[in-house]
C-alpha cells in the first residue's frame, strides 16, 4: 500500500490559498525523519558508533530503495545510498549537518536544529536511577516500582507486565537517551494517574538529574501479547534559552508542529498544534493540515515511525519500506506548497537498524532544502552544526533573534 493512498481523510483542499493570491507569505515547513542518519561523525567510537552509517546501512541490506523523488531531490549526492544514485541536477541545495552537541538523542537533535548547541549532555542512567531519584518517586505516587533498569520497552513490558497487573506497581526504565519512563497497564492504571506520576517525576528530576525527557508509556493486552498504545506522552525539561520557535512566534507569526515536537520543547514558542496520535501516515497527513491552515511562519513535523519502530528495533526491511512510503508522499506534498515555501527534509540523529544493540548512532544528518525561491543544485557541504538550518529559517522568514549556527540562505536565495 502506497504512503499517499493511506492518508485519511484527504485535505480539504479548497481551503488552499490560490497561488497567484497577494496574501501569500514565506513559509518554512521542517520535515525531520527520525533518526535517519546518513554515516558516522568523527567521534563516533567516543559512543561505540564507529562506522554506523544508517541510510546507506538500511539501503545495502534492503538490496537498494526506491525513492526517486528523494533521488531527484539529491539524497544520493550526500553519501552511498543503494538505489539512489547521485543526481547530476538535484532539484534541492544539498549537504549534510554534524550534531555540536554531546549526546545523540532527541531532544539534543531537535535543539541544536532549532539553534541551541548544548555545553554539556544530559545524563544518563545505563545502570538504573539511584536511590536519591527512586525513593522520592515512589513517596511521591505512594507504591513501589518495577524496573528500574535500562531496557526496551517492549521488552520490560513482556519481562514485568504480568507482575505489574498483579501488584499494581508501575515500570520504571531507561535507555540509552537521557530518559525516564513509567510504563503502566491501561486497566490497571488510569491514563491521567500515569501522566500525573510522569509530572511528579518531572518535578523531581532537575538540575544534575534533568533527564531531557520523562515517557509516559501505557499499553494494554495479556501477557504474551503487550501492546504500547498511542497515548505515549512525554514530558520534557524546556530549553534554557530561546530558540527559533521562540523568536518566530515572537515576531507575530506562526509556528505550527505536528506530532510530538510540541512535547520535546516543552510546548516553548508553539503557537499551534495538530494533534498525531500515531506514525508516520497521521504525522505526514498532519503537515497536509498545518499546511492548509498556516499563512505564514514555522510548521515542524517528525515522523517518528523510522526510530521508534525501525531503527530501535533493527528493522532493516521496516525502515526501508518507511522511506519509500515517504518518497510517495512528496508527490502528494509538492501539490500542496505554495511559491513561497521552503521545505527542509533532516534528521536529528542516527539510529542505524544494523549496528549493534538498538539505541540511537551519532551520526551526520542529511540536509535537502527546496523550494520555487531557492536555487537548485547548490551544494552546501558538510555544516558544522545542526544549527545552521535555525539560524537559516530565521534569515529566510526574515526576523531577528540570537541563536547558535550561522545562516546559508545568502547561499541558496534565488536572484
Amino acid at each position: 500500500m502506497k504512503f499517499m493512498t493511506k492518508l485519511t481523510p484527504e485535505p480539504d483542499t479548497k481551503h488552499l490559498i490560490p497561488s497567484d493570491t497577494p496574501e501569500l507569505r514565506r513559509r518554512v515547513i521542517i520535515i525531520v525523519l527520525d533518526g535517519a542518519g546518513i554515516g558516522a561523525l568523527p567521534d563516533a567510537s567516543l559512543y561505540g558508533d564507529h562506522g554506523a552509517a544508517t541510510l546507506p546501512h538500511v539501503s545495502r541490506e534492503a538490496g537498494g530503495l526506491q525513492t526517486p523523488q528523494l533521488a531527484s531531490l539529491g539524497l544520493g549526492n550526500l553519501s552511498t545510498v543503494q538505489g539512489v544514485p547521485p543526481s547530476p541536477s538535484p532539484r534541492s541545495s544539498y549537504g549534510s549537518m554534524a550534531l555540536s552537541s554531546p549526546g545523540k538523542d532527541t531532544t539534543t537533535g531537535h535543539w541544536e536544529l532549532a539553534g541551541l548547541i548544548l555545553e554539556k549532555p544530559f545524563p544518563v542512567y545505563p545502570q538504573g536511577f539511584p536511590p536519591e531519584i527512586i525513593e522520592p518517586f515512589k513517596k511521591s505516587i505512594g507504591k513501589d516500582i518495577l524496573g528500574n533498569k535500562a531496557a526496551s520497552g517492549t521488552e520490560i513490558i513482556e519481562e514485568l507486565g504480568e507482575q505489574h497487573l498483579s501488584s499494581g506497581a508501575p515500570i520504571v526504565y531507561t535507555s540509552a537517551d537521557s530518559v525516564f519512563q513509567v510504563a503502566a497497564h491501561r486497566e490497571v492504571v488510569s491514563l491521567e494517574t500515569l501522566y500525573e506520576w510522569c509530572i511528579r517525576a518531572r518535578h523531581l528530576l532537575k538540575e544534575e538529574h534533568g533527564v531531557s525527557r520523562v515517557i509516559a508509556r501505557p499499553f494494554t493486552g495479556a501477557p504474551g501479547n503487550f501492546i504500547r498504545t498511542t497515548e505515549r506522552k512525554d514530558f520534557a525539561l524546556p530549553p534554557p534559552r530561546p530558540t527559533i520557535l521562540d523568536w518566530v512566534s515572537r515576531a507575530g507569526k506562526e509556528v505550527v508542529t505536528v506530532g510530538k515536537v510540541k512535547d520535546i520543547f516543552a510546548g516553548q514558542g508553539v503557537t499551534s498544534q495538530v494533534s498525531a496520535r500515531g506514525g508516520n501516515r497521521e504525522i505526514a497527513a498532519g503537515i497536509l493540515e498545518a499546511m492548509l491552515k498556516t499563512k505564514e511562519g514555522l510548521i515542524w513535523a517528525t515522523l517518528v515511525d523510522f526510530d521508534m519502530l525501525y531503527g530501535h528495533r533493527n528493522d532493516v526491511k521496516g525502515f526501508a519500506r518507511a522511506l519509500e512510503e515517504f518518497d510517495h508522499f512528496l508527490l502528494l506534498l509538492h501539490e500542496h506548497l505554495q511559491p513561497d515555501d521552503l521545505v527542509v527534509i533532516t534528521a536529528d540523529h542516527g539510529c542505524d537498524p544494523t549496528w549493534p544493540g538498538t539505541d540511537h548512532t551519532r551520526e551526520y544528518v542529511p540536509l535537502l532544502v527546496f523550494g520555487d525561491r531557492i536555487n537548485k543544485g547548490i551544494s552546501l557541504g558538510t555544516r558544522k552544526t545542526l544549527a545552521d538550518l535555525g539560524a537559516t529559517v530565521l534569515d529566510y522568514l526574515d526576523v531577528k533573534g540570537k541563536i547558535d549556527g550561522e545562516s546559508f540562505w545568502h547561499i541558496i536565495k534565488s536572484p
